[in-house]
């Protein structure tokens, strides 16, 4: 039997995460996203060396810190460069159980000049999150024109 290329369920990226207190993520996880546990894999000292879990119709995988591997979390180097984004259905109910089970507010909801009703957060791992519902296709040219319009309106700095 051969074996595919991406394995059934996976797409092309797949997000890795490192986090501190991986078996506490993924219960926050579970709370605030509706991630659901596919798999996890317990080190002998019960450190969690590989987990999977999904939101939707995506996969993600994280691992406690190994900092001996140099595998270390935004709360171990002082932030993170990057984000993880969603599409909802209902992105105001998202967001609300998000900050319930404990992510902090970047950015409350709102409607962006994309077409996106969006808002951001921080989980108390320190990872960053973008949550949308997305209610106006746009072309690039309506896109470009309100971002236009959108800068018009932001106060200009001292």
């Amino acid at each position: 039997m051969t074996a595919k290329a991406i394995p059934e369920g996976y797409h092309t990226l797949t997000p890795y995460m490192t986090v501190r207190d991986a078996a506490r993520a993924i219960e926050f996880y579970k709370h605030a996203f509706g991630a659901v546990e596919k798999g996890v894999m317990k080190g002998p000292d019960g450190k969690i060396m590989h987990a999977e879990l999904r939101i939707g119709d995506s996969l993600f995988m994280l691992a406690d810190e190994f900092p001996q591997f140099g595998s270390l979390s935004p709360q171990s180097i002082g932030g993170s460069g990057m984000g993880l984004h969603i599409y909802v259905e209902d992105v105001d109910s998202a967001f609300d159980r998000a900050v319930k089970a404990g992510a902090n507010v970047e950015m409350p909801v709102a409607d962006m000049f994309w077409g996106d009703r969006y808002g951001k957060l921080v989980d108390p791992f320190g990872h960053k999150w973008s949550i949308a519902t997305h209610t106006h296709d746009m072309s690039m040219e309506e896109i470009e024109e309100a971002q236009e319009e959108f800068m018009r309106q932001m106060p200009k700095s001292a």
